[in-house]
């Protein structure tokens, strides 16, 4: 069976929620979770880009985990309990926290803040950051309005943002590419 990719049923600049409940686009649940699917396009593409097996299979691991953060966020808080959404776990912040040890130790250690480039691939890779820094301000923004974003998100969201950082910096190494550090004018 097959089913038309259009639904007109946006077309008036709302939409629904897992649960059903209509929300406006502009709704910040719906900017959270879109900026999530962001997030996931750019790591498709770092992935697409990258050589190490390791980093791809990571990396294919967290787009995993964004969609489902990004179906947890779509849910309307109030029904998602009898939904059957899949979890977000604390093993799989710990995964992270692994990874970045694992390419950490390494690294040489940091002696300036580094500016991101040196290689298309690294720069990529620092949009993604960004990109994921928005998303935890999206879901902090949920949180700090009462609209109920469970703590392992913020959490996983927070560390993935470093993991991405220090794979920027894994990567350059590992293309003999330079960091660039920043020095400030005085």
């Amino acid at each position: 069976m097959s089913f038309k990719i259009y639904t007109k049923t946006g077309d008036t600049g709302t939409t629904s929620l897992i649960g059903g409940t209509k929300v406006p686009k502009s709704h910040l649940r719906i900017e959270s979770y879109g900026t999530l699917d962001e997030l996931n396009s750019q790591l498709g593409l770092c992935r697409d880009l990258l050589t190490n097996e390791d980093s791809r299979k990571t990396l294919l691991e967290v787009q995993d985990r964004l969609f489902t953060i990004g179906s947890s966020l779509a849910c309307d808080p109030v029904k998602e309990p009898k939904m059957r959404i899949p979890d977000l776990k604390v093993s799989d912040i710990q995964f992270l926290e692994a990874e970045i040890d694992r390419m950490d130790a390494a690294l040489p250690p940091m002696r300036s803040f580094i500016l991101p480039g040196g290689h298309p691939l690294v720069s990529q890779l620092h949009i993604a950051r960004c990109i994921c820094r928005r998303a935890e301000r999206a879901c902090v923004r949920l949180e700090l309005e009462s609209l109920e974003v469970e703590p392992l998100i913020l959490q996983y969201l927070n560390r993935l943002s470093d993991y991405l950082f220090v794979l920027s910096r894994f990567t350059a190494q590992e293309l003999q590419v330079a960091e660039i550090p920043w020095k400030p004018r005085v």
